[in-house]
Order: structure tokens, then C-alpha cells, then sequence
């Protein structure tokens, strides 16, 4: 797989269930939003997220290069099983066209190490 690094910094937060997705929720090049019945989670810029608001971050971003066909298989798996062998958490994110993992930003150097060794290819080098 081609992988790509996308630019920014970005925070996970989370809102209770029943509040509406905030204006802020949608900055910045990756922005993700989802509702269930016990939270609503908000990928998006870190330096948009208020004060107050409960997040983690910051990450970084990879997306595969796509678009994927619907068919694929494992191709999550092929990203965090290296990952998770080399003790690296991941928060992940599909899209109709493609997938993103997001790494604390502190260890995105040495993710982007473990994705290279398992035979993905890193654009941005």
C-alpha cells in the first residue's frame, strides 16, 4: 500500500450523544464525525478543539492511498497489526474511498519506521 502523511495535527474528542456536531468539529484537511447512542466522537484540528472540551491528541494522520475497492481485505490489519506488534496505538478512521490511522504525534517517526519495514510505501519520504 502507498501511504500518504496528512499535513496537520489533529485531536480526537468526545461529546455526550445528544449535542449537535459544532462548527469547530469540521477544520482542517481530515475531519470525521460519529454518532452513537453513547457518544459523539470528533476527529478534527487540534488547535480548533475549545477549551473544556474532553480530547486527546495531538496525532498525526495516514491515509492510504486510494480509492479502495470495496472488495479489499486486511487492509487495516495490515496497517495496525505492525503497529500493534511494535506497541504503537492507533486511532482508526475508514471512508468511503480509503482508510486513515492516527498516531500520537510523539511517535509518528517511528510508526512511519514499522510501516515501512512491513512493505508499505511512505510518499512522503
Amino acid at each position: 500500500m502507498t501511504l500518504d502523511l496528512v499535513p496537520g495535527s489533529f485531536a480526537v474528542c468526545r461529546l455526550d450523544a445528544r449535542e449537535p456536531a459544532p462548527p469547530w468539529a469540521v477544520t482542517g484537511p481530515l475531519s470525521s464525525i460519529t454518532r452513537t447512542p453513547a457518544e459523539l466522537s470528533i476527529v478534527c484540528d487540534a488547535s480548533s478543539v475549545p477549551a473544556g472540551v474532553k480530547a486527546e491528541g495531538p496525532f498525526r494522520a495516514v491515509v492510504v492511498r486510494g480509492p479502495l475497492d470495496f472488495s479489499l481485505t486486511g487492509v487495516l490489519a495490515s496497517l495496525a497489526g505492525p503497529l500493534a506488534s511494535a506497541g504503537i496505538s492507533i486511532f482508526a478512521v475508514a471512508t468511503f474511498d480509503t482508510d486513515y490511522i492516527l498516531v500520537r504525534a510523539h511517535e509518528i517517526d517511528r510508526a512511519m519506521g514499522v510501516l515501512r519495514d512491513a512493505g508499505h510505501a511512505l510518499a512522503f519520504e
